[in-house]
């Protein structure tokens, strides 16, 4: 298995960031195998969704409704409502996988590869790419 991490500066905004073109350069010429990524936070998640005709507000807005931003979390340090960060994980998971074929990502024709990051009090990012070989000495 290969592995590298990636930083990505996320900003003072809750935010969905398209990795899939980053996925796509780390995989290429691969052979066949999964693309891993994975996000060692605890309050950031990967989600495989449609981006750029609305769909990524409209997850952080489904996000804001199941998760608002206010003083109910036990967990409360950090910017107000900074707890359903916390939480977030268990809905958008910190990891995805990803099949690989040929060298290319085997994702749907509208599918991107996106960091989800709800915490403004942290905006810098670590994402671990992992390839793992189909083991045929082809990836």
């Amino acid at each position: 298995m290969d592995s590298q991490t990636r930083q990505y500066r996320t900003g003072d905004r809750e935010v969905v960031r398209d990795l899939t073109r980053d996925c796509a350069a780390y995989v290429a010429g691969r052979g066949d195998g999964l693309l891993q990524l994975f996000v060692p936070h605890a309050t950031a998640g990967i989600a495989i969704i449609e981006t750029g005709a609305g769909s990524d507000d409209d997850l952080l807005t489904a996000l804001g409704d199941l998760l608002p931003a206010d003083d109910r979390w036990r967990h409360a340090h950090g910017s107000r409502g900074h707890g359903r960060s916390h939480v977030m994980p268990a809905i958008v998971p910190p990891h995805a996988t990803v099949p690989v074929i040929d060298g290319e990502l085997a994702l749907g024709t509208w599918q991107s590869v996106c960091l989800v990051d709800l915490n403004v009090d942290n905006d810098e990012r670590t994402v671990r790419f992992s390839f793992l070989s189909d083991g045929t000495g082809r990836g």
